[in-house]
Parts: structure tokens; C-alpha cells; sequence
């Protein structure tokens, strides 16, 4: 049963927090829903255990909240996949948070947007590596793209998002996860964004990602099981 899958991918939570010298409460779960049964889906909506929910295409997310009705409205939606500057406007419509930020052109589509309502929070999407098939900023592009982003003030910068490199063993992402750490805490310090998020870590490679500093999930497999 899903929440069973829910309980143990908690207790997991727990345990990675607990040995990264880290609070379990302050680490979220966004549920990756791209193959998520529509049945599990409507369970853990109607149960409101999840705060955060994930797409990661335009065109599944209008579908799909098309089918859940007003059960969508039981969570905060995150858009987690590649935006093109065509989808602004039905991300900005669709979401509450854009986690994949990755361009100054992406983000004066949203803000043009959003000028008909309040501000809408980001990530910044960044890679740790100059891989050409992978989405994201260089770490040291961060720093001017950062300070751009404050020419558009309908954006609200709030973190980090990072996928994490297919490596064997898994324990191979560590050094990846304690240098994603180091790069969102000199760009996103405490003291100036009470906010923050670390998107890092997926069903492979979460526990890992928790113990590093990584507070945002995406999980998908180890709750629905696909």
C-alpha cells in the first residue's frame, strides 16, 4: 500500500538525517508523480502526508490535474523537469514553484508571466560537471546569474536543484553531494534566505543526499514503486 511505501521512505529520511547530524523534520518530500498509478496518487492528496508534488512535463501536468479535479488543490505543485521559454506561461499558471531555473531567458518569461499576481519561488538549476546532455549552471556561472535574477522581481530565488550523477557504486555521489553543499550554502546562506532548498537526491541516491545537506527530494520509484 502506498502509505506503507511512504512510512519506510520516512523512516529512511530519519535515518540519513539522523546520521548527517541533522534535523529529519527539515528534510521534504517531493513525490515525483511521471508514472505515479492516478489511484496512489489520489490517496496521498486526500491524506495531505505530502506537502510537495512534481512534474516534470507542461503537458502531463495539465492532463493529470485535469483528472485529480479538486484533489490537486491538496498540495504545492513543483515543475522539476526542463522548462523551454514557450511553457512560461503554463508553468507559471500550472505551478507553485519552478525548481529547474537555468537561464536569464527562462526567467524573464516567468516574470513577464507573472505580472498578474505575487511573486513565484525557484530553484536554480545547476550541474557539477560539464556534462552536454545535462540542463544547469557551471558553479562558477552561479554568481552573475544570481545577481541577475534580481532584475526580475516577481521571482523569489530560494535554492538549488542538482541531479546527481549515475555513478557505481552509489556511494560514488558523495563527493558530488559535499560539493553541492558547499556552492548552495556560499550562495544561499541562511542569514539571507530563510527559505532555502537543496533539491538534490532521488530514489537511488537519497539517503546519501540527506546525509550531505540535501533538504528537498524527489522521489518517485521508492513511493510508487515505478
Amino acid at each position: 500500500m502506498i502509505f506503507d511505501k511512504l512510512n519506510e521512505l520516512r523512516s529512511r529520511i530519519q535515518q540519513a538525517a539522523q546520521r548527517g547530524g541533522r534535523d529529519p523534520a527539515k528534510v521534504e518530500i517531493v513525490a515525483a508523480v511521471k508514472k505515479a498509478p492516478m489511484e496512489d496518487l489520489t490517496l496521498l492528496l486526500r491524506s495531505k502526508k505530502i506537502r510537495y508534488f512534481g512534474e516534470s512535463r507542461i503537458q502531463d501536468a495539465q492532463k493529470r490535474r485535469l483528472e485529480l479535479g479538486a484533489d490537486a488543490g491538496n498540495a504545492e505543485w513543483r515543475f522539476i523537469g526542463h522548462l523551454q521559454s514557450n511553457k512560461a506561461r503554463a508553468a507559471a499558471e500550472l505551478f507553485d514553484a519552478i525548481d529547474t531555473v537555468d537561464s536569464l531567458k527562462i526567467a524573464a518569461s516567468l516574470n513577464a508571466q507573472l505580472a498578474q499576481s505575487g511573486p513565484k519561488k525557484i530553484l536554480v538549476q545547476v550541474k557539477l560537471s560539464d556534462w552536454k546532455t545535462q540542463s544547469g549552471l557551471l558553479p562558477e556561472e552561479l554568481e552573475d546569474f544570481i545577481a541577475k535574477l534580481r532584475s526580475f522581481p516577481r521571482l523569489t530565488p530560494c535554492g538549488m536543484l542538482a541531479i546527481l550523477p549515475m555513478l557505481d557504486p552509489v556511494e560514488a555521489v558523495r563527493p558530488y553531494c559535499k560539493e553541492l553543499k558547499k556552492i548552495f550554502d556560499r550562495h544561499f546562506p541562511e542569514s539571507r534566505v530563510p527559505e532555502r532548498y537543496l533539491s538534490a537526491g532521488m530514489s537511488r541516491d537519497f539517503e546519501i543526499a540527506v546525509e550531505e545537506g540535501a533538504n528537498l527530494l524527489r522521489i518517485g520509484t521508492a513511493l510508487f514503486g515505478c
